[in-house]
Parts: C-alpha cells; sequence; structure tokens
C-alpha cells in the first residue's frame, strides 16, 4: 500500500514526464487579490495568466496546492469531522497548462495515472461531463463527452449541471466546462443493490469525486456575461485526502496515514481511545483537520487577530479546542502540542513547518491559553445569566453577547445549558447573528463595473526604480462603489508608480496633460497589475497622459524603506539569527517592523540595534541592486527571503553593506541619505512576535528635539538640571509617604463612622437599615461595608458618596438576609440607580451604581426604606 508521500511523489513524477515544471504550493493567504482571502484552489497562484495579464514562463506545470475553504462560495467548515471527506485545510493536486495541450490530453494523462499507475479499478471510476446551461447559451460538451467514450463506457458518463460541472473561482473571472471523475468506494454488495451512477454528486460518503479536469475558456465579466479568453487553459484538481482514502483502501479520509498520526497523539492527550461513531471520534477528527489549517497558515506568516483573515484562523483554532474542552474534556492548552507530529509528518516536502515549528507551537499556545482564560469569563458571565433566568430558556440575544463579547461558541452554550435542564431560544440567536453579518456586508459592499478597454495592452512594465515621471496611456479602467464612496481604478500602459507591497505603502501623485490634471490617491497590484485609484477620471482617456509620482513622499518612504533593511540586519546580530520578519509597514512618516523573537527585547539590546544601524547609515553604504537575478543566485549571496511570499524564479536583490534582502520596494541610493534612525516602541504583538517602530530623517530629529524639549520641561520643574531621576524617585518616595499617611487617616475616619452607622440603623421589621451619605472615597466605604455586615445578620446598608457631579451608590447585605429573605444587592441597586440617572449591579451581598444626578440621593434613600416594608 503506497504511503501519503509516496502517492504525492507519484503524481509529481507522472507530470514531469509529461514536460511538466513542478512548482511549489503558493503561500495559504493571499495577497494583492481583493476578491480572495485564502488560497481555495489550485488555480490561484495562476489567475494573472488564465486572464493574460502576465506571460507563462512555463506552458506546463504541476504541483501540489495547500488551500483552505471556511468562507464564502467554497465553505466546507462545518461539514469537517462529521463527514469523512470534508476539510478546511487541504491539498491540491493538479496539471496546469497555459495555452498548450486541452481535453484530449488533459482526460488521457488522467485516466492513465489513475488507472495505469494507481491501479484503480476502472469499474469503481465514474465521469461527468457539462450538460450544457441555457442561462449562459452553452451547449452540451460534447467534444469531452466523445474523448472520454474512448477510455469510459458510456452508461459511466453522466451529465452534470452547471452547478456541479461549471467551474467558477467566484463571482467573476476565469471559468469553464469541467469533466469530474468520480470512485465508488462502497462494498460489492451494496453496488450490487445500487448503481454508482445514481450516487454520483449526491453526497454519499463512499461515491465522491476525487479529480476535476477544468477545461478553463471564459471570463466571467461583473454584468454576468461570458467572454472567451485570450487562450485556451487546463486547469486540475485532484483531491489530495481523498485520492489517498481510495488508495489506502478506507472508507474515511480520516483513517489515512493523513491524519491517523495527529488523531493517535489526541487521543493520547486526552486519554480516549478513537471509536468511529462517537462524539469523541467527531471531535479528534475535527482537531486533527484544524490543526493543519492553523499550523499552515500561522507557518506562511497570517497570525490570529481580530480582523480578516487572522479572525478567520482564530475562528477555527477556537473551533478545535471547543471540541476538545466539550467532548475530550481538555481542559488546558493541547493544540501546540500536535504541531511537532504534523511537521515531522509533512515537513520534508513543506519545509516552513519545519522552520517556523517553534514559532507556530508558541503561538497556538498562547491562543489556546488566551481563549481558555476568555471561555472562564464566559463561564462566569453564562452563570449570571443562568441565576438571573426566569423560565427554563436563555434569550438568544444573551446567547449571541456571550459570543460577540467573549468569543463564546453558541454549541458550547447550548451544550452547558442541556446539561443544566434548560434550553436556548437558537431562533433569536440566529437572528442576531444575521444582523451583525448584515452590518458587516453592508460595510464591506462593493460593487464594481467591467473594465472598459482604451488603448488593448495587457503587458505592463513598472519603470518607478528609475523614474518618478512617463508619458503613458490608459489601456484599462472601471468605476468602484462602496457605501461610502465611489472611485475608478486605472491600469496604464506602463507606470512610474509604486503598487503597495512588501509592507510598503502605495504612490500617490497625479496623471496630467495640456487640459486637465487627475489626482492618484492609491496604487496596489492586483492579479498581476498595477492599478491607479482615483477619485475621478479624466475627461479624455484616450489621451495621453504625463503620469507623476510625488517625489517627496516617495523619498521619505524609501528612506524607512532601506532603514527596515538595516533594522532586520541589526536585530539578527544584537538578538541572533532566529530573528526573521514577519510583517512591516513602511510609510512616509514612520516605519514598522514585526520579527520573530520569544522576549521582551531589553533596553540595552535596543540602544545596540539603534546604534548599529545608525553607523551603517553613517557608514554611507551604496545601494547595489541586482533585478531579475536567478533565484539560485540571490540566495547564494546570502539574500534572506520571507515565509509566506510567493518568489519567482527571476527576482530582485538589494544589498546594502551586509544587509541583503529580497525585495520589490524602492530605496535610497546610498544609506547616507537616511540620516537618523530612532527607535520609538517596541512591544509584543502575538506569542514570538515583536514589533518595533521607529522614524528616520527629519521625523527622528522631530522626535529626538521633542525628546529632549520634554526633558529639559521635566529638569525646570524639579529644579534638579543634573539629575532628574534622582529628583523624580525622591518625589515617589514623598508621595508614598504621604499616601500611606492618608490611608491611615481614612481608615481612622472609618472606624469612627462605623459606631455612628451602627448607632443610626433603623429597624424594619427583622431588618435594620442603614441609609446615609458619607464623605469618604470609594475604597474605605466598600471595605466599610464589609465590616458592618460582617458584624449583624440582619444589616442592609446603603451608603451614597459625591465626587463633583458624579454620585456612586454602594448596598451591602448581610448572608443570612440574602439567603433567608433572598435579598439581592445587584437587583437592588439597579432599582434605586434610576433616581440617580445611572445604573450598576454586583453580587447578591454587595453592589454598586454610578449616577449623575445628586440631586436624586434623597429619594435613593427614601427608596431604600420603601423597599424595606415588602420585605
Amino acid at each position: 500500500m503506497l504511503s501519503a508521500s509516496e502517492i504525492r511523489q507519484k503524481f509529481l513524477d507522472f507530470f514531469q514526464e509529461k514536460g511538466h515544471a513542478i512548482v511549489p504550493s503558493a503561500p495559504i493567504v493571499i495577497k494583492n487579490d481583493p476578491t480572495l482571502m485564502f488560497t481555495n484552489a489550485g488555480m490561484n497562484q495562476f489567475k494573472d495568466l488564465f486572464l493574460g495579464n502576465a506571460p507563462a514562463v512555463n506552458r506546463r506545470v504541476a504541483d501540489t496546492q495547500k488551500c483552505l475553504r471556511v468562507s464564502g462560495k467554497h465553505n466546507d467548515l462545518e461539514e469537517v469531522g462529521h463527514d469523512t471527506y470534508h476539510h478546511t485545510m487541504f491539498e491540491m493536486l493538479g496539471n496546469w497548462s497555459f495555452g498548450d495541450y486541452f481535453k484530449q490530453d488533459a482526460i488521457a494523462w488522467a485516466w492513465t495515472l489513475l488507472t495505469d499507475e494507481y491501479k484503480l479499478p476502472k469499474d469503481r471510476l465514474y465521469v461527468s461531463v457539462f450538460g450544457g446551461d441555457q442561462q449562459d447559451n452553452l451547449p452540451i460538451d460534447d467534444e469531452a463527452k466523445t474523448i472520454w467514450q474512448s477510455f469510459v463506457p458510456a452508461d459511466r458518463i453522466i451529465h452534470g449541471s452547471k452547478k456541479d460541472n461549471f467551474w467558477e473561482m467566484g463571482d467573476t473571472g476565469p471559468c469553464g466546462p469541467c469533466s469530474e471523475i468520480h470512485i465508488d468506494l462502497r462494498p460489492d454488495a451494496e453496488r450490487e443493490r445500487t448503481a454508482g451512477k445514481d450516487l454520483v454528486n449526491q453526497d454519499h460518503p463512499q461515491v465522491v469525486e476525487i479529480w476535476n479536469l477544468v477545461f478553463m475558456e471564459f471570463n466571467r465579466k461583473a454584468d454576468g456575461s461570458l467572454e472567451k479568453l485570450p487562450e485556451k487553459h487546463v486547469d486540475t484538481g485532484m483531491g489530495f485526502e481523498r485520492l489517498c482514502m481510495a488508495l489506502q483502501g478506507k472508507t474515511s479520509n480520516y483513517d489515512t496515514d493523513v491524519f491517523q498520526p495527529i488523531i493517535a497523539e489526541i487521543a493520547k492527550i486526552s486519554g480516549i481511545a478513537y471509536a468511529d461513531g462517537t462524539r469523541s471520534a467527531i471531535a479528534m477528527r475535527v482537531i486533527a483537520d484544524h490543526i493543519r489549517a492553523i499550523a499552515f497558515t500561522i507557518a506562511d506568516g497570517q497570525l490570529p487577530s481580530n480582523t480578516g483573515a487572522g479572525y478567520v484562523i482564530r475562528r477555527i483554532l477556537r473551533r478545535a479546542i471547543r471540541y476538545g474542552y466539550a467532548d475530550l474534556n481538555l481542559r488546558e492548552p493541547f493544540l501546540y502540542q500536535l504541531v511537532d507530529v504534523l511537521a515531522a509528518q509533512m515537513g520534508s516536502f513543506f519545509p516552513e513547518l519545519v522552520k517556523q515549528q517553534e514559532l507556530v507551537k508558541k503561538v497556538v499556545h498562547e491562543e489556546e491559553a488566551g481563549f481558555l482564560r476568555t471561555a472562564a469569563q464566559g463561564l462566569q458571565r453564562l452563570d449570571q445569566i443562568i441565576d438571573d433566568l426566569k423560565g427554563d430558556t436563555v434569550d438568544g440575544a444573551k446567547a449571541f453577547e456571550l459570543y460577540d463579547t467573549f468569543g463564546f461558541p453558541v454549541d458550547l452554550t447550548a451544550l452547558i445549558l442541556r446539561e443544566r435542564g434548560l434550553k436556548l431560544d437558537m431562533p433569536a440567536f440566529e437572528a442576531e447573528m444575521a444582523k451583525q453579518k448584515e452590518r458587516s456586508r453592508a460595510a464591506t459592499k462593493l460593487q464594481t463595473d467591467d473594465w472598459v478597454e482604451v488603448h488593448p495592452d495587457h503587458v505592463e512594465e513598472f519603470v518607478g526604480y528609475d523614474q518618478l515621471a512617463a508619458e503613458v496611456k490608459i489601456t484599462r479602467y472601471r468605476k468602484v462603489i462602496t457605501k461610502q464612496k465611489s472611485f475608478y481604478q486605472i491600469i496604464l500602459s506602463h507606470t512610474p508608480f509604486y503598487p503597495e507591497g512588501g509592507g510598503q505603502v502605495g504612490d500617490i501623485g497625479y496623471l496630467e496633460n495640456a487640459d486637465e490634471r487627475v489626482q492618484i490617491i492609491d496604487t496596489k497590484r492586483e492579479n498581476g497589475q498595477i492599478v491607479h485609484y482615483a477619485a475621478q477620471l479624466p475627461r479624455n482617456v484616450a489621451y495621453p497622459f504625463n503620469a507623476v509620482v510625488a517625489a517627496d513622499r516617495r523619498g521619505q518612504t524609501a528612506k524607512n524603506h532601506s532603514a527596515t533593511h538595516l533594522l532586520h540586519a541589526a536585530l539578527r546580530t544584537v538578538l541572533g539569527t532566529h530573528v526573521e520578519q514577519k510583517g512591516s509597514l513602511v510609510a512616509p512618516d514612520h516605519l514598522r517592523f514585526d520579527f520573530s523573537h520569544f522576549q521582551k527585547v531589553s533596553d540595552e539590546e535596543l540602544m545596540q540595534i539603534e546604534k548599529l544601524v545608525n553607523e551603517e547609515i553613517r557608514a554611507n553604504n551604496q545601494l547595489e541592486e541586482y533585478r531579475n537575478i536567478p533565484k539560485t543566485q540571490a540566495e547564494e549571496m546570502g539574500a534572506m527571503a520571507l515565509f509566506g511570499e510567493k518568489y519567482g524564479d527571476t527576482v530582485r536583490a538589494i544589498k546594502f553593506g551586509n544587509s541583503v534582502e529580497l525585495c520589490g520596494g524602492t530605496h535610497v541610493s546610498a544609506t547616507g541619505t537616511i540620516g537618523l534612525f530612532k527607535i520609538k516602541h517596541e512591544s509584543a504583538v502575538a506569542a514570538g512576535i515583536r514589533r518595533i517602530e521607529a522614524v528616520t530623517a527629519a521625523a527622528a530629529e522631530n522626535f529626538v528635539a521633542t525628546e529632549m524639549a520634554l526633558l529639559k520641561e521635566v529638569q525646570a520643574v524639579l529644579k534638579n538640571t543634573k539629575n532628574p531621576v534622582a529628583g523624580i524617585r525622591q518625589l515617589q518616595d514623598e508621595n508614598s509617604k504621604l499616601q500611606k499617611e492618608i490611608e491611615k487617616l481614612r481608615a481612622e475616619k472609618a472606624g469612627g463612622l462605623k459606631d455612628e452607622l451602627l448607632a443610626s440603623a433603623a429597624l424594619h421589621g427583622e431588618i435594620q437599615l442603614i441609609a446615609q451619605r458619607v464623605a469618604l472615597d470609594n475604597g474605605s466605604i466598600k471595605n466599610l461595608i464589609f465590616e458592618l455586615r460582617g458584624q449583624q445578620d440582619n444589616l442592609v446598608v446603603v451608603l451614597v458618596t459625591t465626587d463633583g457631579g458624579k454620585v456612586t451608590l454602594h448596598i451591602g447585605i448581610s448572608d443570612a438576609l440574602v439567603s433567608t429573605k433572598k435579598i439581592h444587592a445587584g437587583e437592588m441597586v439597579k432599582d434605586l440607580a434610576a433616581f440617580i440617572q445611572g445604573g450598576g449591579g454586583g453580587q447578591p451581598f454587595y453592589a454598586t451604581a454610578g449616577g449623575k444626578n445628586p440631586d436624586g440621593i434623597d429619594a435613593a434613600l427614601n427608596r431604600a426604606k420603601e423597599l424595606m416594608q415588602t420585605l
């Protein structure tokens, strides 16, 4: 039986023999494409080739691509672990033709590989072809059907619908008819009872698609119409995990050696044996799947966060924790322990897992610990909700509050309620969730018109390394409308504008001719093309223009970008070669640099780092730029590459002295131009990731001048110009002594007041009530109340204090009254707070409320007396 590694290698070897270049997987997180957050199919990295926006270096390519499907059109999250073949992160084996071979070779090679090389039984395979679509005016794919008939009996060829057999990456973009290959893995007895053909695309767990051959012929436009692509292409995708299931004789992807080592480790950690058909087995499958998605995404440079791609990863991570918490009784961080197993299993083919192994473990552990702390807070809030519950059903809006505020999963809320004999109003929860999604959609809604061709020319050149102005033509433009505004995207024949990338912000400037000037407000790269953003469109787009970059802004940005290279080298010198860049922002006024390091950088280390950078600036090292050199040559020079970035066969290397990096950004001609480098802040971003924020040139000089002015002001205030630190310490010592004296006086005052308050207590039935204004600070009042309620079994204390226009109300109740009379200070304080125009809450024995109406104090105290009459 072939192992997973052998199955993967056999695929790549087969297509290499067919003249395909074997290329590495693209990063799982997509950059420079606003339509996609994650790589969700093997074709994503080749999208610009299909559109004709870039030439194909190799006309035939094969690879295995890391993919993630957790949101949008291709979303398998809810099925993961509950069935046998859906996953979040999965590998997509694929072969590609860019204007080379088409249906005949793609079909023949697919059949040969599956049946001759992998030896899959032919009588278990079915194929489908596109059955046509009247709305798109597309006929049945008779060409593919005829080719398939030379390999497969006619009764094994199925006409598929547009949904199943017309592949589209999204609402717009490259698309085309496809042929799917399905395999029937059921026992022979079941196959005799029901033909596999009848179960194709019916979500049967043992009759599954394993390979999709897409014949890319069209481009779906924004108006829904189809246009022919410049060339015909082949885009195939075979689910690696499903192929392993078929070849290893299993009926579940999770029973293959792709997942079993991870599941075995989960069983070991939890002490629960893996037994199919149990809730614990589902939990183990979910966790085994999710740790792959989490680890690969972090290794590719995407940290968990509260927005965008980072939020999706955090959600997956918390979903895995929740299954471990609810079904495996795992109350401590455990996911991070699976990273070593995954790296040992897949690291030989995906070296980024091994390279980033410790970082991934650190980040995952920190996320787990943080969420478990948050979950504990959520549990406390849930307990309060249950305590306040009237009836047996918790409001879905309150469950949504738990989810939205604490990240507390709703199914965990429902599970806890079931265990306590309670119910959850799920329709109300789903209504709140729908409102949130609608708010999110409304905030990000984007409407784009189709591109308008002006001077058709899809080969674009960036000339901004050498010039800041160029004579250009507009080749294409389109209008974009968001909720807040509308703008235009413009593509030029060539451009000096640098597009946002590599952490560097995009250029701004203008397009100008004799008739008008149009401002360029941003520049980005999308699908291989440089897109210029403008608030308005030139009146005559057919005219030639002079494209001019804002030179001062570019110059300041270049200084900061070159400084990040010097900073990177200094960090590795001072902290160690484990330091790697994990993100950056290069703007005209400042720079931000994120890097891997597992502890706070000390003040002494920061001083040394800053010193090294400034030494390199004073050395005035000249820029050595190597354009379009082979990547291997750059690596031999010692150039550093960033994880999570996709590099081509040729690269650009930037060298300043001993600093050598692969970089597409703009830089100074010599380091002396930077002038001065000054670190402003050092902080943590995530587990194992630190951040330095700094300024250069005039911004650095202004920062130093401001700091010096502040120091002089401190010296003047302290009247100590020689040693202001000693002066501050002396003030701190004096302040500490005074604070102790104040606390002593407060304690004496409160002690004296305690006897007065006890003497003023009024009897209401069996209850003694103290209800007064007091002139104490809030901390002393709280201590006083706890002393009073500890001395009397039948005491209710209501004390009010004012500070300016702010009113604070405190209520304390003896434990005996809480248990026998069921008096609840938290409920009582809400009642009284209405009179002071405020609100508050708390526990049964102690609660506080703040308000802004001192005139309502007497009414609040009288209300307290009224309440005593009802008890």
